[in-house]
């Protein structure tokens, strides 16, 4: 992990965070949703579009000048939900990393530097959505994110940040 750095994302970051929504959805080995199918999906273009407007916040894992992996958050009304939502005011994390990254420490350290963004902005509770058999489960209990909510076939996550 000492060649991964992290840094903060910023606007021009939008198209990387595309790849990232990409990878998240096609996290089991084998899939293969096209990167234009998911991100003209409003189910997933909401964590997208308008980057990186305000309320929005995140992070960049990279190696050498390649971005690896990313984790951002965003706070969505409660009239357009994300899969992850459970209340007005309670940002919503979304974390993709590149396949060859996975398992190596990546993902939790852009969600441990994310969360703890979050909690200096203020926020108390931070959320996600993730299939019940995506292996990021593991990861996200260590990391101290509950089941709240179960769904067909996924489950909404949150982590007290206070």
């Amino acid at each position: 992990m000492n060649e991964i750095a992290v840094r903060v994302a910023v606007q021009d970051d939008g198209a990387f965070l595309g790849d990232m929504v990409v990878e998240a959805v096609n996290w089991r080995p084998g899939a293969a949703r096209p990167r234009h199918a998911v991100i003209t999906d409003p189910a997933h273009s909401r964590y997208l579009a308008g980057w990186m407007r305000p309320g929005d916040a995140g992070f960049i894992a990279v190696r050498g000048d390649e971005p690896v992996g990313a984790a951002w958050y965003r706070t969505l009304p409660r009239t357009e939900p994300g899969f992850g939502y459970v209340g007005t005011g309670v940002p919503e994390l979304i974390i993709g990393v590149r396949p060859i990254w996975r398992s190596h420490g990546v993902g939790r350290l852009l969600l441990q530097r994310l969360c703890g963004h979050a909690r200096s902005r203020g926020y108390v509770r931070i959320s996600l959505s993730v299939d019940r058999d995506n292996f990021a489960r593991t990861l996200y209990r260590s990391e101290g994110f509950a089941v709240v909510r179960s769904g067909v076939g996924r489950d909404t996550m949150v982590k007290r940040l206070s």
